[in-house]
């Protein structure tokens, strides 16, 4: 028996070194391109809950809660079941001092792959990219797209150095619409957002404003940097409103880029790489004009709470009705609980049942 010692101890050490090898090349196909990636990890930003408190107004939250009541049935945790779904990666052969950029995008295509061109400017600036399958436009954004961004984000920054300032989201048309509603939601994930030819103004029917907790992490420091081809009139049109309503609303980290020659194309790696540098150059607001501008809103909301309370002394419900949802959609979880206490006390038919649509 003793003669199997040396032996053993030879298959010891060449099982020892296989496995260093197969762990150096397990570490070196972590970097690259990925495809068919299975993700394990759910994030508590992407529970159907924490989707519908940070993305949906008061009113539209607080009819989910009714129609939830009303057919004593539970929210779903999470909208999506990860060990179906399936994710594209592409990491930089190396990090940067501060750890990696991340950039997660929604496109409007149903399948997950790298935009042509985009390598080499996404390596270059030591950016992971990553996108997931089945998120186009054909998809739903709350049963789908949203909570799949968000659990792609949490998965990368889980599995590889990321520098947290450098965490982006961004999308191409219908993609980049919700990417922006994603942007100003979670301004404590996301601080800057790649909007290529798609927004929709802030404020408005589509696009909410979060919680003044919220909104004001996001003036402090979310950056947005709109992507336009010169012949893509639709989308240089509504990147105006957009970035307009973004100032009227005291986000002021905005910049606007048009691109020579594009209609309504995806952005080539030249710009690309311009708007990574964009978001990577943070400014922060002038403290002066920030705080004019809060005061302003401010104000616009105290005034059309006021007009709401004079409708209600008139006994003019109808009028009241009609103010408080434009309220809501005007200022969005800025109004916080006001909005429904006004409906509530108001008894003017801001809350239908459930079967009946919120008009």
């Amino acid at each position: 028996m003793a003669l199997l010692r040396p032996d053993l101890a030879a298959l010891r050490r060449r099982a020892l070194c296989g496995l260093a090898g197969m762990l150096a090349l397990a570490a070196s196909a972590l970097n690259g391109l990925q495809a068919s990636i299975v993700f394990d990890r759910y994030s508590p930003l992407s529970r159907n809950e924490e989707m519908a408190r940070r993305l949906l107004s008061p009113l539209e939250a607080e009819r989910v809660r009714r129609q939830l009541a009303a057919t004593g049935e539970a929210m779903r945790d999470q909208a999506v079941d990860l060990a179906q779904e399936r994710f594209l990666l592409d990491v930089p052969a190396h990090a940067p001092p501060t750890g990696y950029g991340l950039l997660v995008f929604i496109p409007p295509w149903p399948d997950a792959r790298l935009p042509a061109g985009w390598g080499d400017a996404l390596d270059r600036r030591g950016v992971i990219f990553v996108t997931a399958a089945h998120s186009g436009n054909d998809d739903s954004a709350y049963g789908r797209r949203n909570p799949l961004a968000l659990i792609a984000a949490a998965n990368v920054m889980a599995r590889y150095p990321v520098d947290p300032a450098r965490v982006y989201v961004g999308g191409f048309s219908g993609g980049s619409r919700v990417a922006m509603r994603l942007a100003l939601a979670y301004p404590d994930l996301f601080r800057g957002a790649l909007l290529d030819a798609g927004s929709d103004p802030a404020g408005s029917g589509i696009t909410r404003l979060p919680s003044r907790a919220l909104w004001e992490e996001a003036e402090g420091g979310l950056r947005l940097v709109f992507l336009t081809g010169e012949h893509d009139e639709a989308a240089l049109s509504a990147a105006a409103d957009s970035v307009q309503s973004m100032r009227r609303n005291c986000l002021l980290s905005v910049q606007s880029r048009t691109l020579s020659g594009l209609g309504h194309e995806l952005a080539g790696g030249d710009s690309l790489a311009r708007g990574l540098d964009l978001l990577d150059q943070p400014k922060t607001p002038d403290p002066a004009r920030l705080a004019a501008c809060r005061a302003a809103l401010q104000r616009s909301l105290d005034e059309g709470v006021e007009q709401v309370r004079q409708d209600l002394a008139r006994g003019d419900l109808a009028a009241a009705r009609k103010r408080i949802i434009a309220l809501d959609t005007r200022f969005g979880g800025l109004a916080e609980q006001r909005l429904v206490d006004l409906a509530e006390t108001c008894g003017c038919g801001v809350f239908p049942p459930p079967s009946q649509p919120l008009t």
